[in-house]
């Protein structure tokens, strides 16, 4: 590795844009917040403005610098490939030209980004087999296998939101039928519930206290959540699955009844269950995996 005494990570989100320093051994030192702008001057994304502005700002020119951000990352991992409707400007941008540091400037998708973040520093800590999902507005999801982070031949491998789960169900934003995200994604709340809720927290918030057509709705989407996993383990039999995202924070409300679904459905060779725990680092996760990619693509 190059002699470089500090790493930066910077997730990219729809929203607000996180960045964090840390040291080599994956400890935090500072993180900073700032809001994601998408307008554009010059050819250049605002959200690429800001985040020269966080590394100015930051004032650490040796430091190895991360990205993490939604879509498909380019297999030479200097930009996002494909991210069609969302962060317009990202698809071909190239950070380590536009930042011009003086180590490469590697770039992860966000979803593989939190799993490398959990593994190092996380609730995957000495894990070599690991599944994550991210349950929030849609599902994200990242594989390591024998302790390889799989992006498969383009880089679109960890979609686990995408599997059909229902064949005659509604169709994900991919063209998938029945997939998981709009079987549990807050984006679908609304519908599924008849209109009565319009977040998981809501509805989350009525099944606990004991409203029967929430509880319907509800067990429903942790249902198809436990046929989806118990899949994911049936095809990379993972010693550990993670759940991440802002419906994981639904905490024993969520994980009770999946690990009652998991109960009656997943294959258990000899009684061994795989444990599936919520995700430690939390909005931070990406941050933290970008700043290992930095450390690693840099070696």
């Amino acid at each position: 590795m190059t002699s470089s005494k500090s790493l930066v990570g910077i997730d990219l989100g729809g929203t607000q844009i996180k960045a964090a320093t840390f040291n080599t051994d994956g400890t935090m030192i500072r993180r900073w917040t700032r809001n994601t702008d998408e307008r554009s001057t010059n050819g250049i994304p605002g959200f690429a403005k800001t985040v020269r502005q966080l590394l100015r700002e930051i004032s650490q020119p040796d430091a190895q610098v991360g990205i993490a951000a939604p879509g498909v990352a380019a297999k030479n991992g200097r930009s996002i490939a494909h991210q069609p409707n969302k962060m317009r400007g990202i698809e071909g941008f190239d950070w380590t030209n536009f930042l011009q540091r003086k180590t490469f400037v590697p770039v992860l998708n966000d979803a593989h980004a939190a799993l490398v973040g959990e593994v190092w520093k996380g609730a995957a800590i000495g894990c070599r087999d690991v599944i994550l999902l991210t349950l929030g507005t849609g599902v994200g999801g990242a594989i390591m296998s024998d302790g390889r982070l799989l992006k498969g031949a383009i880089g679109r491998a960890g979609h686990l939101g995408h599997i059909s789960i229902e064949p005659e169900g509604e169709r994900s934003i991919f063209g998938t039928p029945g997939a998981l995200e709009p079987s549990i994604g807050n984006y679908t709340v609304s519908p599924r519930s008849g209109g009565r809720f319009a977040s998981t927290r809501e509805l989350v918030e009525a099944y606990c206290a004991g409203d029967t057509e929430a509880g319907r709705v509800w067990l429903k989407s942790v249902n198809a959540l436990a046929r989806a996993i118990t899949s994911f383990i049936n095809c990379l039999d993972p010693e550990l699955i993670i759940l991440g995202g802002g419906i994981s924070q639904a905490g024993p409300a969520l994980f009770k009844p999946l690990q009652k679904a998991m109960d009656d459905i997943e294959w258990r060779p000899g009684g061994h269950s795989v444990r599936i725990v919520p995700a430690a680092l939390g909005e931070w996760a990406g941050a933290c995996g970008a700043a290992w990619n930095a450390r690693h693509t840099n070696a």
